[in-house]
């Protein structure tokens, strides 16, 4: 979306929430890419409509980014990846960090967990501090990596932190809203969480797990 479409997109959510009065709540969220440098930009954004839930994203894969950013080394894009996860969380703009792991699908076959464990955990150190949630994504079943944003063994380290998880789908299209939630709720419990949450008027709101599964459709 670009800038010249954003009142568009905020009267088609408000079309959406009277349309739907009494039997869908609907809200007001945006997505946004982060970039170092960008702050100002995004903190006027952010500012011009009262927003519910306001996620951050690094996405690797934009032209831009990767020409500023890719040196030839995959390992070293990994490593600037999380970098940058960790800054947006420390730029206060973001509620939660969408599907932070998403850099494995770069080069699946350069993806070795062991090697870059040590700097997903001092991103995940960073981030803990500033008590920013995280995304629990289902769409990374889709990916080159078939399985969710992040992985088990970058959810058991954001567990062990205390780092909240809001779960996501990245829908794109009405069949897939909440695709795949009870898996992802049995992979947060196997990860050690009890509850996941909802953001509402940019405040998080956790709900037990057992709960969020019983209210599945």
């Amino acid at each position: 979306m670009s800038d010249a479409e954003f009142d568009t997109y905020v009267a088609m959510v408000d079309r959406a929430r009277e349309a739907f009065a009494g039997h869908l709540d609907v809200r007001l969220g945006i997505e946004s890419d982060y970039v170092p440098g960008v702050e100002p930009w995004l903190e006027r954004l952010h500012r011009r409509v009262p927003l519910h839930h306001v996620l951050g994203s690094v996405h690797y894969q934009l032209g831009f980014y990767r020409n500023k950013y890719f040196t030839g080394s995959v390992f070293d894009y990994q490593k600037t990846y999380y970098e940058h996860l960790a800054e947006a969380a420390e730029s206060g703009l973001f509620d939660t960090l969408s599907h932070p792991d998403l850099i494995k699908n770069e080069s699946p076959v350069a993806w070795h967990f062991p090697r870059i464990q040590p700097f997903i955990e001092t991103a995940l150190d960073r981030i803990a501090a500033t008590g920013v949630a995280m995304e629990l994504n289902t769409s990374g079943m889709l990916k080159a990596v078939p399985e969710m944003n992040p992985g088990p063994k970058q959810l058991a380290l954001m567990n062990a932190r205390g780092i909240p998880v809001v779960l996501g789908a990245d829908a794109h299209r009405p069949g897939r809203v909440a695709d795949r939630y009870s898996e992802a709720l049995g992979l947060l419990s196997a990860a050690g969480y009890k509850e996941v949450n909802i953001f509402l008027d940019r405040r998080r709101h956790p709900i037990p797990l057992d709960r969020a599964l019983a209210s599945l459709r």
